[in-house]
Order: structure tokens, then C-alpha cells, then sequence
């Protein structure tokens, strides 16, 4: 059976890295420092985080993956584990030495600080393999600077300021991190009309086909998924292209195709609403009129 590595506490994971604790619930490492290693010589290595992990990457020592994919992990580029994702590295089982820089933070740092009520908000911290953020040289000079200020608090007396000091610049970092994927996601603005092309498609073709029937109202998950895409980064995407929602530009559709049914007289608005995959014909109901003004039957007579 394949050996998975566990690292609940940043005590664990400093050791592994020949860094010295300062605070027990956050370090910044320098995997330079780190002792060369080959993980016992296994080519494919399973890696269980308990913490909050940003690796940068400086320099190739193995592929990541993360389920079926593989990272798109470049140097300059960051990648964002949440508590209990499982990592695995692709190596040649022989000896290396660890390069580039990691943040790393329990949950429990951030009791009782503004970050415990946003850090879910950071949605890259669930995007999928093939969505790290990759950075240029400024923005990973910003990343850096990040990295030194919470070391530098790191490295004072622990006294009452010292967790929402850390906590107040780990968010700063964050928010960098939403600016540098906002940027990312405008640079890559031809890849994502390729994406909302597709997604048009996909829906189009939902509402011809008997899907609606077989499974309900088409959700963001059931698109994502079709774009292989992780549900966050296909609903951070969609916003940014086209300023809603996915679930809305899911709605605004459901309404399209629901205005062209109610021209045909012969089917009554509970059959139109089964059409669509609406599982309650009321529900139908109130979503129509909430987005036009008008009921399914109000709608008809107008027309």
C-alpha cells in the first residue's frame, strides 16, 4: 500500500525542513535550508497537509499532482493546499535538494481574527491542479516581501499583538494573491472566451437534449466539470468575463429558452417547468416572474 506522509503540526513540518519553530502555528520556510532528501527513495510520494500551505516554486524537483492532475507548476509559480488536501510528487527516487519558499499556517492561528471570517472566501485554495498562479518577477518580489515581513514578526517576542500582526499580513498576502489572479485571468483572456464559447455550448446543448429531464436544473458543478475545471475557478472565471455569476448566466439561459416554450400554447406551465428540470413547478413560477416581471401565462398573453 502507498505510503502517505501526515503533517498536522508546523512543529512537523519545520523538522522535515531543519527549520527552528518560532511559533508553533506558523513558519515561513526556505527550502534551501532543508536537508537534500528522497522521501526513501519512492518515485510517487503522498503528502496528507493538517495546515494551510502556499508553496512558490523556484526551481523543478519533481511533478505535483493533485488527484488525477498534474500542477501547472513552473518556477515563479504558486500553489495553494488547504488543511486535508493530499498531495503527491512524481520524482525519480533519487536524492535532491528542496528549492523555493513556502508559507505555512494552522486554522488555529486564525481564531478570533478578521481572517477566520474571509479566509474561506480565497477561493484558490480549492482550484484544481491545472490552475496555480503563476507569477512575474514583480509579483513574486511582492510574494517575497510578504514572506519577509511575517518572518521578521516571527522572529520578535511573542506578546498580544503578535497573532493579528501575522494574521493582518498573511491576509495582505492574500489579497495580493486575489489581485495577481485577477490579472492572470485578464492575460489569459483568449483561453477564457475559448472556455465561455464552450460553456455556451454545453448549455445550449443541455436545454435540447433530455438532460433537464433526467437530471434537474444544469448546475455550475455539472459545467465545471464538463470544462474539467474546479467549480471556483470556472465561477471566478465567468464573473470576470461577463460581470454574473455562473449560476445567473445559468438562470439568464433557463429563462431564455423558458420565454420561447411559453409561445406554444398547447403545453401548460407545469409541463414547461419539467421541460427545464424544475422539480417544483412553483419554483418555475417565481423565478420567471422575479426575472421578467411577469408569470409563465402573464408572459404568454403579452405575446
Amino acid at each position: 500500500m502507498e505510503k502517505i506522509y501526515r503533517f498536522d503540526t508546523v512543529f512537523e513540518y519545520n523538522n522535515l525542513n531543519n527549520h527552528e519553530t518560532l511559533h508553533p502555528l506558523v513558519s515561513v520556510i526556505n527550502f534551501s535550508k532543508a536537508n537534500p532528501r528522497s522521501w526513501g527513495g519512492e518515485k510517487n510520494v503522498r503528502i496528507n497537509y493538517g495546515m494551510y500551505c502556499i508553496f512558490l516554486k523556484d526551481v523543478k524537483c519533481g511533478d505535483l499532482k493533485y488527484g488525477r492532475n498534474y500542477y501547472d507548476y513552473q518556477e515563479g509559480t504558486l500553489v495553494f493546499v488547504a488543511p486535508g488536501q493530499v498531495m503527491e510528487i512524481e520524482n525519480d527516487g533519487k536524492v535532491y535538494q528542496p528549492k523555493g519558499h513556502a508559507l505555512v499556517f494552522h486554522a488555529d492561528l486564525l481564531r478570533g481574527t478578521s481572517l477566520a471570517k474571509s479566509i474561506n472566501d480565497y477561493n484558490f485554495f480549492s482550484y484544481n491542479a491545472n490552475e496555480a498562479l503563476h507569477l512575474s518577477e514583480r509579483e513574486r518580489q511582492i510574494v517575497l516581501d510578504c514572506f519577509s515581513k511575517i518572518e521578521f514578526e516571527l522572529h520578535q517576542n511573542i506578546d498580544k499583538h503578535s497573532k493579528k500582526l501575522i494574521a493582518s499580513n498573511i491576509e495582505l498576502f492574500l489579497n495580493y494573491c486575489e489581485r495577481f489572479y485577477d490579472r492572470q485571468f485578464i492575460t489569459r483572456d483568449n483561453a477564457n472566451k475559448g472556455i465561455l464559447e464552450k460553456f455556451e455550448e454545453l448549455l445550449n446543448g443541455y436545454f435540447s437534449s433530455d438532460k433537464p429531464q433526467k437530471y434537474g436544473l444544469p448546475s455550475v458543478a455539472y459545467f465545471a466539470d464538463e470544462l474539467h475545471l474546479s467549480a471556483n475557478y470556472f465561477g471566478d472565471l465567468i464573473k470576470k468575463e461577463t460581470g454574473k455569476s455562473a449560476k445567473e448566466y445559468i438562470q439568464d439561459k433557463t429563462i431564455d429558452v423558458a420565454k420561447t416554450k411559453t409561445f406554444d400554447s398547447s403545453k401548460t406551465v407545469n409541463e414547461i417547468a419539467y421541460e427545464l428540470g424544475f422539480k417544483y413547478p412553483q419554483h418555475f413560477t417565481r423565478l420567471f416572474k422575479n426575472r421578467t416581471g411577469f408569470s409563465p401565462i402573464e408572459y404568454r398573453l403579452q405575446n
